[in-house]
């Protein structure tokens, strides 16, 4: 009897030593650097934040005996904001990985940054193609979609429908730089003409000038190489100088379902746009999406969407490798395909670009819609190896050819 109680107080003994380490292990830290509070807080910020602490809930709080944290930072759209984050995360709060940061200027820098110590970093918001070709690592993940992604189903619909005749409105920094090279490159390619462009500065609230530009070029399409409250405004002025009665097609380069909620449906009707992601577009996007809405009173942007599945993606290659080790994990992530409600079979190349389909959407009219948020028509469905750029292609020093 004496024996058998002893053991049972071993065993007690064990079973609290092991939950008092697990409680002793450092959390599991993972880290957005997030526009809160400018013209790109609708499409990451805040909802980006709720994406990863819902993942992190549905996965069960914990992995490899550690209690997992999410952190959020503003970068307020500096790239040397975004660079200090990154840094201040990895060196001194014990990040493991970085995900979204919003915004390409500031997702080059904080980059760097993760490149340097050796981190996964996973892009959600951010569509500069650089970040798979020249600014590419190995341990980089461009998770939603990029600029040549955009340009490939927007351009080439376009294009392919008779409107062959383009000026564009660009951001002028390196991901609105990008979407305009991208789109006239597959414009051209694609038997079309630029006729002309011009540069604004981010976050512009006037677009009389650039818009007058484009109206006198006579373009059947106005491209707008840019993003957030910049597009908003852009074709909300388009609207308001009749530029869009007068027969040219205003056509939002990057546009997300938040955009075009600000807009409402009688300016924004008729827009073509390319999306990774829609909340309506079957079962499982809307079963997730109500979840979200819950939370948030407003529909995740494909940016926010895209951070719920690639925290999860990363958290469940943390548990099969049994590590946090960089290279251990992003060799799972490789290997394992991406099967939820935002990609079917999506896959993480070599260069760091997650493959799945993308879809090309039309506006819908007042009159077709059910009510807020029933916004989008789907005009077709884009294999990812169609949409993003091919291997051969690649600009990656990662990629062998």
């Amino acid at each position: 009897m004496k024996h058998i109680l002893s053991g049972i107080f071993a065993a007690a003994l064990a079973l609290s030593a092991s939950a008092a380490q697990a409680q002793d292990k450092p959390p599991l830290k993972i880290g957005g650097i997030l526009d809160m509070s400018s013209l790109y807080a609708d499409i990451t910020g805040p909802g980006s934040e709720t994406a990863a602490k819902m993942a992190v809930e549905d996965f069960g709080g914990e992995v490899l005996g550690r209690k997992i944290q999410v952190l959020a930072a503003d970068h307020q759209n500096k790239a040397d904001l975004s660079a200090n984050i990154a840094r201040d995360m990895l060196d001194n709060q014990g990040v493991e990985m970085i995900y979204d940061v919003a915004a390409s200027a500031t997702a080059l820098a904080a980059g760097e940054i993760a490149k340097a110590r050796n981190k996964i970093i996973m892009f959600n918001g951010p569509g500069s193609i650089r970040l798979t070709n020249e600014a590419c690592g190995p341990y980089t993940v461009h998770y939603v979609f990029d600029t040549y992604g955009q340009a490939n189903v927007t351009g080439l619909a376009a294009v392919k429908s008779g409107l062959d005749t383009w000026f564009f409105l660009t951001a002028d920094y390196a991901f609105g730089q990008d979407l305009e090279k991208d789109t006239s490159a597959v414009v051209t390619k694609t038997g079309g003409k630029v006729l002309g462009a011009v540069r604004h500065p981010l976050n512009t609230s006037d677009f009389s000038s650039f818009l007058l530009q484009a109206q006198a070029s006579k373009a059947k399409v106005i491209g707008l190489a840019n993003a957030g409250g910049d597009t908003v405004n852009a074709i909300k002025q388009a609207a308001e100088f009749g530029i869009t009665k007068g027969g040219q097609k205003v056509s939002p380069l990057l546009a997300f379902v938040s955009d075009i909620d600000s807009i409402g449906l009688e300016t924004a009707q008729g827009l073509l746009l390319a999306e990774a992601f829609y909340w309506d577009l079957n079962d499982d996007t809307r079963a997730w999406s109500k979840r979200f809405m819950e939370r948030m009173k407003r529909m995740p942007t494909s940016a926010q969407a895209g951070v719920y599945s690639s925290v999860m993606h990363y958290l469940k290659a943390v548990k099969a490798a049994g590590t946090t080790d960089s290279a251990a994990v992003m060799k799972v992530m490789k290997e394992t395909p991406i099967n939820d409600f935002f990609a079917k079979n999506g896959k993480i190349r070599e260069d760091g670009r997650m493959v799945h389909d993308m879809y090309l959407f039309e506006v819908k009219k007042p009159s077709e819609s059910k009510g807020r948020w029933d916004d989008y028509k789907l005009l077709a469905t884009v294999p990812g190896s169609e949409a993003f750029q091919s291997l051969e292609q690649s600009r990656c020093p990662l990629v062998k050819k």
